[in-house]
C-alpha cells in the first residue's frame, strides 16, 4: 500500500505544476494554451466552445455519435468536437458576454496606461545629472587605484618602537584594534613632494602626477610610523587635488578659494575616501597586502591619539553601514569639497551655488535609485558634520606634533602647507 501511495503521488506532481510538461487540449490532442472555461485547451477548440454557446448551436454526428477528436479530423464533426468539450468540464458559465469581455478589455488597457503613467512619473535623472555622475565616478577611478601599487613607493611602514601610552591603549580596545592609516590610506598615483599646492593646482593633469616620493635619510625615533603615513596623506592629498579639478565649476573659482577650500577639505575627503578599503569585520584599513593594512596602533605610532582616532573608527563605521553607491560616495565627496564657510573661501556665494547643483544631484540619485533611501541624504550630511570635528581634532594634533622639529621633518612639503598654519 505504502508503494502505491508514493508512486501515486510522484507521478501527479510533474503533471500538474512541471512547466516543461507539454500541456496537451483534452478535446483534440493540439498543443493547449492554458485553462479555458475550466478546461486545458487549445485556442482552437476555446474558440470552437465559445461560438457555439453563444450562438446556442445543435450538432448532429453524420456517423454512430462516438468520433474521436484528433488536431487534424477536429473540423470534421462539430456534435462530437462539443460532446468532448462538455465531457472534459468545459462550462458555458465561464464565457463572458460581449458586454463582459469589452469591461475586461478596458480594464486590461486602464491598467496599462497606469503602468505607463508611474514609469512615467518615476524619478529620473536629466542628462545633465547623469553627465556630473559620470564625470565624478571617472575622476575617482583615475585618482583611487584600488589595487594600492604605489604604496610600497612610500618610506616603509615601521611597527617597532617603543609603546606608547596611547598605542597601549589602542590595543587593548577591542573595538578598535584594527583600524586604518587615519584613512589617510588612500588614493592612487603617485607625486612629487616637492610641489607646493598652487603648483600642483595649475599642473596637475588629468590623468595624474607620476613622480614618486623620495625617501627621508632620517627616519625619526619614536614615531616608527610617521615617516610612511607621512607619505601616504602626501599621496592622497595629490588625489584629492586631481579629484577636485574634475568636479563642474571648480576650475572656474579663482585659484585663491581653490586653495582654500583643499587646505581646508583635504583631510575630511581623505577620510571619506578611506571608507573604501575599510573593513567591519576587523576595524582595519586594508590598502594591499599585509604590510598595508593598519590598525589604530599603527596610527598611535604616527602621533596621534585615540581622541581622535575612536571618532574616526566610529565615523567609518557609520559610513560603511550606509552602504553607499559609488555614485553617491563621490557625489558625498564633491558636497564636501566644496563647502562655501571654509576659512579663506572669498566668493562664498559662487562656491554655494556649485554645492547646491552637486547637492540636487545626489538627491535626485537617491530618489531615482536607491530604494528605501528617504532618509538617505540626511544622514550623508550629518557625515559631513561628523568630518567638521575629526577636521578639528585632528588639526589640534597635527599643530602639536609639528611644533617638534623631529617629527616636523619627517613629513612633506605638501603635508606641512596643506595643514600648516590653519585649522584643516
Amino acid at each position: 500500500i505504502e508503494a502505491d501511495i508514493s508512486v501515486s503521488t510522484s507521478t501527479q506532481v510533474p503533471d500538474e505544476f512541471d512547466r516543461n510538461v507539454p500541456r496537451i487540449c483534452g478535446v483534440c490532442g493540439d498543443k493547449a494554451t492554458g485553462f479555458h472555461f475550466n478546461a486545458m485547451t487549445c485556442e482552437g477548440c476555446k474558440g470552437f466552445f465559445r461560438r457555439s454557446m453563444k450562438r446556442k448551436a445543435s450538432f448532429t454526428c453524420p456517423f454512430n455519435g462516438s468520433c474521436t477528436i484528433t488536431k487534424d479530423n477536429r473540423r470534421h464533426c462539430q456534435a462530437c468536437r462539443l460532446k468532448r468539450c462538455l465531457d472534459i468540464g468545459m462550462m458555458k458559465e465561464f464565457i463572458l458576454t460581449d458586454e463582459e469581455v469589452q469591461r475586461k478589455k478596458e480594464l486590461i488597457q486602464r491598467r496599462k496606461d497606469e503602468e505607463a503613467q508611474r514609469e512615467a512619473q518615476k524619478p529620473r535623472l536629466s542628462e545633465e545629472q547623469r553627465s556630473i555622475i559620470d564625470t565624478l565616478v571617472d575622476a575617482h577611478h583615475k585618482t583611487y587605484d584600488d589595487s594600492y601599487s604605489d604604496f610600497s613607493r612610500f618610506r616603509p611602514p615601521v611597527r617597532e618602537g617603543p609603546v606608547t601610552r596611547s598605542a597601549s591603549r589602542a590595543a587593548s580596545l577591542h573595538s578598535l584594534s584594527d583600524a586604518s592609516s587615519d584613512s589617510f590610506s588612500h588614493s592612487p598615483e603617485s607625486g612629487d613632494r616637492k610641489m607646493n599646492l598652487s603648483s600642483l593646482l595649475m599642473m596637475y593633469q588629468e590623468q595624474g602626477l607620476s613622480s614618486s616620493p623620495d625617501s627621508k635619510e632620517d627616519e625619526g625615533t619614536s614615531l616608527s610610523m610617521l615617516p610612511h603615513l607621512a607619505d601616504l596623506v602626501s599621496y592622497s592629498i595629490q588625489k584629492v587635488i586631481g579629484f577636485a579639478k574634475t568636479i563642474p565649476g571648480f576650475r572656474e573659482l579663482t585659484a585663491e578659494d581653490q586653495i582654500a577650500l583643499l587646505k581646508s577639505s583635504a583631510i575630511e575627503v581623505i577620510m571619506l575616501r578611506s571608507n573604501q578599503s575599510f573593513s567591519l569585520e576587523d576595524m582595519s584599513w586594508s590598502c594591499g597586502g599585509p604590510e598595508f593594512k593598519y590598525c589604530v596602533n599603527d596610527v598611535t605610532k604616527a602621533g596621534h591619539s585615540l581622541e581622535l582616532l575612536e571618532p574616526l573608527v566610529k565615523f567609518q563605521v557609520g559610513l560603511k553601514k550606509l552602504n553607499l553607491h559609488e555614485e553617491e560616495h563621490v557625489l558625498l565627496m564633491a558636497i564636501c569639497l566644496l563647502s562655501p564657510d571654509r576659512p579663506g573661501v572669498q566668493d562664498h556665494e559662487r562656491v554655494e551655488a556649485l554645492q547646491d547643483r552637486i547637492s540636487e544631484v545626489l538627491q535626485a540619485y537617491i530618489c531615482a535609485h536607491h530604494p528605501g533611501g528617504r532618509l538617505l541624504y540626511a544622514k550623508m550630511i550629518q557625515k559631513l558634520a561628523d568630518l567638521r570635528s575629526l577636521n578639528e581634532e585632528h588639526s589640534k594634533q597635527y599643530r602639536s606634533l609639528s611644533f617638534q622639529p623631529e617629527h616636523s621633518m619627517q613629513l612633506t612639503p605638501l603635508v606641512l602647507e596643506v595643514f600648516g598654519g590653519q585649522v584643516t
